[in-house]
């Protein structure tokens, strides 16, 4: 069945399109953490919305599992495939159209996100999501997972970017649900259950997305403040006299910053003295007017007392040295040993209070473990990270992660927030899931899991536990520390 399979790949995709040696499998299967390495019979590399359909109902019809791939850039090994069939989106790589009146960009999943952003730039339009990986990440991940990052403030997650969807569904056929309407009633709002599915209802092959007008002129500053509690009070400040201009208040405690200075090569501590928190502001406006207005209102939050201290980018490239501290931070985490990561969101108004509970109950469980906790104050997101104590053993600190992450998500879920913010649920939370989520709820996904996909082929065993299908593809996730695996990213 297997040869079968592999013979009728070839000959629909052509040879060099259907890869089987262990040098040329290898780069799809391990999740950008090292947290789990998978298996594949074959990568297969098709070049456009017809071949992915041909390629699934190849599998489908032999019952082999699927999974997309894109950048390779997930955090929660929701990409790792064990056995069956990878189909690679990279050769999906096109933008299809670029419509300014329209406000939208039709493009393939395998665009780079960063590719997405020029296209939309030399049309003199903003695609505003941005994430630390755009430079190789893509698209069809992006939607996949809801992809958040640093503007969800002002512009939201990949889901309120989306307005249609092309989809090869679990049977090879093809949804052509590439519209761009801002209003359309006319029956389920289908692209919603593909977008953040995580590739297990169906692989998004292309989506038309919206576009947002460029800024005239951008500000941006590096904020001082004395607690957690100043920079949500100084957060609310700033959004009440600057509303949707506000485009970015990103949470840096001073442990995050001091990593950060310690190990990134050329970075330069953006104030003079030392402060609790931290906080990285970016004003856009439509008016040649940002530096002056974010100048005025950062001279209000000293004058009030939520910020002790504040610089101004006078430059691009001032700015552009702020950000590379914020986004240098998950990587420069590595360097101090072993982290144990939690993506959670939790109300806006409560994370300060979830900063000081959540950080008080894991020192008390462990004395000298050092939080990591950064985010994206705006939208409730917090990657509340916990690095090794010093002079710890790595696998040890490790293993304490179902631990920790019991003390994490049970004030998570005590506080209405989300044990999976941003990130997706992947392997690594699947199994947290039913404790967390609403059992109706979770029994919906199940129904609409096997609605969609009867034969359990797509992406089998992640999101949802107990619903790899045929028992042929049993899948059991690795737990996620081993002596060898740390993690860098949030």
């Amino acid at each position: 069945m297997t040869h079968s399979l592999i013979d009728t790949l070839r000959s629909r995709l052509g040879p060099a399109h259907v890869l089987t040696a262990e040098t040329d499998i290898a780069p799809h299967l391990a999740e950008t953490r090292g947290l789990y390495r998978g298996t594949a019979l074959a990568v297969v590399r098709p070049r456009d919305t017809a071949e992915v359909a041909v390629a699934v109902a190849a599998c489908a019809a032999a019952r082999v599992p699927v999974v997309a791939h894109g950048g390779n850039t997930g955090l929660v090994g929701g990409g790792v495939p064990f056995g069956g069939v990878v189909i690679s989106l990279a050769r999906l790589d096109r933008v299809r159209a670029v419509d300014p009146l329209d406000a939208t960009i039709t493009v393939e999943a395998g665009c780079v996100l960063a590719n997405v952003q020029a296209a939309a730039e030399a049309a003199g339009m903003l695609f505003p999501l941005s994430l630390a990986s755009e430079g190789s990440c893509r698209i069809g991940g992006n939607l996949a997972t809801n992809a958040g990052g640093t503007a969800v403030l002002a512009y939201g997650n990949a889901r309120e970017l989306t307005l249609g969807l092309e989809v090869v569904l679990a049977d090879g056929q093809v949804w052509n649900g590439l519209r761009a309407l801002r209003k359309d009633n006319s029956g389920y709002d289908l692209k919603n259950l593909f977008v953040g599915s995580e590739g297990t209802l169906g692989i998004i092959t292309a989506a038309v997305l919206r576009l947002h007008p460029r800024p005239v002129s951008k500000a941006t500053a590096f904020l001082g403040l004395p607690s957690a509690r100043a920079a949500l009070d100084a957060f609310g400040a700033l959004r009440e006299r600057l509303g949707p201009r506000l485009t970015a208040f990103e949470y840096v405690p001073r442990f995050p910053l001091e990593v950060v200075l310690r190990h990134l090569p050329g970075a330069v501590r953006p104030l003079a003295g030392d402060h609790a928190a931290y906080a990285l502001v970016e004003l856009s406006s439509p008016a040649p007017d940002a530096p002056e207005e974010l100048e005025a209102r950062l001279g209000e939050l000293i004058e009030a007392g939520l910020a002790e201290d504040a610089v101004l980018a006078q430059s691009e490239a001032q700015g552009t040295a702020l950000w590379r501290l914020r986004e240098s931070l998950s990587e420069m985490q590595g360097h101090e040993g072993g982290s144990i990561k939690h993506d959670v969101s939790v109300p806006v108004s409560r994370v300060a209070e979830f900063l000081d509970r959540a950080g008080a109950a894991c020192e008390a469980a462990l004395p000298g473990v050092r939080v990591c906790a950064f985010g994206h104050f705006g939208d409730g997101n917090i990657h509340f990270n916990l690095t090794q104590p010093v002079g710890a053993e790595k696998a040890a600190f490790l293993a304490e992660w179902p631990r920790f992450n019991r003390i994490v998500h049970d004030i998570v879920h005590g506080m209405d927030g989300s044990i999976a913010a941003e990130h997706g649920v992947g392997l690594i939370k699947r199994d947290e899931l039913p404790r967390y989520k609403d059992p109706v709820a979770l029994d919906l996904m199940r129904r609409l899991k096997g609605a969609l996909d009867p034969l359990g082929i797509l992406n089998p065993g992640k999101v949802l536990a107990g619903e790899d299908g045929p028992e042929a593809f049993p899948v059991k996730a690795p737990g996620p520390v081993t002596a060898a695996r740390s993690g860098t990213a949030a």
